[in-house]
């Protein structure tokens, strides 16, 4: 279906929305990158549908009905008609445009439980404003969870009334719950979509049922234990014994911990257990003894303390001149505030198991000023490399300033590569992705980061080609320059 849909590539739907590009579809839709010069985007996404005529206008209602909403977790409906390509009669929508989809990310890896809470925020608000104007999203599944401007939204244009059939020739698949076979649309339909799609964004694999009458699904082993209970409920077979948007709100929205985990809990605790034995025997923590004992601990205390400080201060006075050389030895350093990243880059590329892992990175560095004659540190090691420019070849580095909602969804490292060309006073004329890393996200950002790059101007050259190498981790951002070998 992919070359049928590609053939369109160039046409002008209506003289107004260029195919710029196909983006992805199935056997009933296709979706292309376009433009909307009247709301002044760049970048939109239409979507071509065939005409039926049993459901076409019953499908035009409903996506005026929808470019009426306005919610911050729903993706912008922007125009709707009908069309003519090739002869063939087409349904057209336009919508913002999602840089990137949660079916892009499965095939690569699973979210954290981490992260699936945090989708589950704006998932949720966006159903429950919706179940509250008697509306479901009628299609929750992986490709219909996108990210604009790195906020997460659901698609719009499968919204349709609560109790109005889905109609249109799509085929029904595992999203849909077992009452949409009877034409029935309830929100009860959209959270057995949801628990459908957590299994799959959990574990990259959906559920099964062993027949069609089985009331309970078999999950895969690799769920995880918090969520399975939640899970098997929205995955009931009857839409009643469903939990509600508003019952998933309540329940996403307490701690992940008992309450006995608190602080007041943490410290009441052991003083209770502490109890019973200080009440056995009173006198002898008040005796000569025990007092004897503390006239000794506090001096050994406070002379551990004092040896500690000396001990800092020779450390601090020894790495301090190895500090002082590493931004003239280091041909790639990034701003100050890019620091923990920068160590963060330095580790293999094992996937972090907490926000820890920056700390732990950034404690390598007593390591790397220690004077080892055998193994120089990493930084002046990766100047003398001869693919690296000099400090005085590259004027000004961009580093991308990726927000910590996007971090999070990292593990481990992406690295993107783009080639810039450079003309003679220094300035990025023109670049193109060398290697685009396995996220559309960060290959955009890295791109428009590497327009604004600067280098030191080149007499009597028209034009040099870079290399320059992003690395995103959850710690932060590094980036550096390389002459390329050809």
């Amino acid at each position: 279906m992919t070359e049928a849909w590609t053939k369109w590539e160039s046409q002008i739907v209506n003289g107004t929305f260029p195919l710029r590009r196909f983006l992805g579809g199935s056997d009933h839709s296709a979706v292309f990158l376009t433009e909307h010069k009247a709301h002044q985007l760049p970048n939109a996404a239409i979507k071509l549908i065939p005409a039926d005529p049993a459901f076409a206008e019953a499908q035009l209602s409903r996506w005026r009905t929808a470019a009426t909403l306005s919610h911050p977790h729903l993706i912008r409906l922007l125009d709707a008609g009908r069309c003519q390509l090739g002869g063939h009669q087409f349904l057209y929508v336009v919508t913002e445009y999602g840089e990137e989809t949660l079916s892009q990310i499965l095939p690569l890896r699973a979210l954290s439980t981490d992260e699936v809470r945090e989708m589950l925020a704006p998932t949720l608000e966006a159903l429950a404003f919706l179940h509250g104007r008697n509306m479901v999203q009628g299609q929750l599944k992986p490709p219909n969870f996108l990210v604009v401007n790195d906020q997460l939204k659901l698609a719009s244009d499968s919204i349709r009334r609560i109790g109005e059939p889905a109609g249109g020739i799509a085929k029904s698949s595992l999203y849909d719950p077992p009452e949409a076979k009877t034409g029935k649309t309830s929100p009860a339909g959209d959270v057995w979509a949801l628990g459908v799609t957590l299994v799959e964004a959990l574990t990259q694999c959906p559920p099964a049922w062993p027949d069609a009458k089985s009331e309970t699904p078999s999950l895969p082993t690799t769920l995880p234990a918090s969520f399975a209970d939640i899970v098997r409920r929205c995955l009931s077979r009857s839409p009643e014994n469903r939990p509600t948007v508003p019952d998933l709100m309540a329940q996403f929205r307490q701690p992940s911990s008992p309450p006995a985990a608190s602080p007041q809990a943490a410290v009441a605790a052991p003083a209770r257990r502490a109890a019973a034995p200080r009440t056995a025997a009173p006198a002898a923590e008040s005796g000569p003894a025990a007092k004897s004992a503390r006239r000794l601990i506090v001096p050994a205390v406070v002379a551990i303390l004092i040896l500690v400080a000396i001990w800092a201060g020779s450390r601090l006075l020894q790495s301090h001149p190895q500090d002082e050389q590493t931004p003239a030895t280091s041909s790639h350093a990034a701003p100050a505030k890019e620091s923990p990243a920068q160590s963060a880059s330095q580790t293999p590329e094992v996937p972090p198991a907490s926000s820890a892992a920056p700390a732990a990175a950034g404690g390598e560095k007593p390591e790397e000023s220690k004077p080892a004659p055998s193994t120089p540190a990493r930084s002046t090691s990766a100047a003398k490399t001869p693919t690296q420019p000099s400090t005085q070849e590259v004027v000004h580095e961009e580093i991308p300033d990726v927000p910590r909602s996007a971090r999070n969804t990292i593990h481990g490292h992406i690295k993107v590569s783009v080639r810039v060309t450079v003309d003679s006073s220094g300035n990025v004329i023109d670049q193109s992705l060398e290697n685009p890393g396995p996220s559309k996200y960060f290959a955009r950002l890295a791109t428009e980061s590497s327009m604004k790059w600067k280098f030191a101007p080149a007499d009597g050259q028209d034009s040099r080609a870079w290399l320059l190498h992003f690395e995103f981790a959850r710690g932060g951002t590094t980036a550096h320059a390389a002459k390329p070998r050809s």
